[in-house]
């Protein structure tokens, strides 16, 4: 048996705040992308790292050994979505400065104390 609320879902406020909530930095994921991005890029550059040097090398027919095929398939997961995230974090990290400086030179500087 379903409850029955007030609104429907569609129509329920996300937030309970009454002021306006701009996202100027705080709490909007930037740093979490920017951190699980390069740790996945490093994650991928030590997978390569043990593949060449610790597993047995890499010929030209890929490694040598077991455990260097699986370091190899883990770099190549890790490498490019590593690099993938961490751009989308810049670009956002980019994006939210632009706007941060857009807000400072139209004069919006209380949105901005409020939320540092």
């Amino acid at each position: 048996m379903s409850l029955v609320t007030e609104q429907s879902p569609e129509h329920q406020p996300l937030s309970e705040s009454a002021e306006p909530r701009t996202h100027l930095g705080q709490g909007d994921g930037t740093r979490q992308l920017l951190q699980s991005g390069l740790g996945t890029f490093t994650a991928g550059i030590i997978a390569a790292a043990l593949a060449q040097f610790a597993f047995g090398g890499i010929g030209p027919q890929g490694p040598h050994t077991n455990s260097g095929w699986l370091t190899l398939i883990v770099a190549l997961m890790c490498l490019p979505f590593g690099l993938l995230l961490s751009l989308l974090g810049i670009a956002k990290w980019l994006r939210l400065r632009s706007q941060r400086s857009t807000a400072l030179s139209s004069g919006h500087t209380d949105a901005i104390k409020r939320h540092r």
